[in-house]
């Protein structure tokens, strides 16, 4: 069983349902990537999703990454991903994949400047965190980025949007 908590601040718009939003994102990421078998344990599994201002996600930049500045997304794994099966195997209790933050701000900003609707860069971004919880990361090298950009194209043509990555880089 899968969880998806979101939390959204007052900045973001309310006529969007963000929680809907993230609980698609979340499903269609995993679907996708090789833990796809996690959807079907019976474990429950759980992933916090936290829309906020680019201020608290500038601050947490700093924090975890030494990057004053914010970014469109972060991922905080509370797990190691190839603890992720061994966990899940045993079946019973709960597993925390982590949580992702999305800045409004630059979200926005990206959004526009791709000329594509805020829902669904927004799901772009709930994807691609996601993925970094299970371990996917495009940093490691350019096979990685690839096998990470294949798994987000798939999962965001299940749901219905456009290959983010024929429009501009992120």
């Amino acid at each position: 069983m899968i969880t998806v908590e979101a939390d959204v601040s007052e900045e973001w718009d309310s006529r969007i349902d963000w929680s809907a939003l993230s609980d698609r994102a979340v499903r269609a990421a995993l679907e996708k990537s090789d833990f796809a078998n996690l959807i079907e344990a019976p474990l429950a599994i759980e992933v916090s999703v936290r829309f906020t201002g680019d201020e608290e996600v500038r601050a947490l930049n700093a924090t975890y990454r030494g990057k004053d500045k914010p970014t469109n997304v972060l991922s905080f794994p509370m797990v190691e991903p190839e603890l992720i099966d061994q966990i899940a195997i045993g079946g019973e209790g709960e597993l925390l994949l982590g949580d992702v933050v999305l800045a409004r701000g630059v979200c926005l900003s990206e959004a526009a400047e791709k000329r594509v609707p805020v829902e669904h860069h927004a799901t772009h971004l709930v994807v691609h965190g996601t993925l970094h919880l299970l371990g996917y990361d495009h940093e490691k090298g350019e096979d990685h980025a690839d096998a990470m950009e294949a798994v987000e194209r798939d999962a965001l043509s299940s749901l219905g949007i456009a290959d983010p990555y024929l429009l501009t880089e992120v």
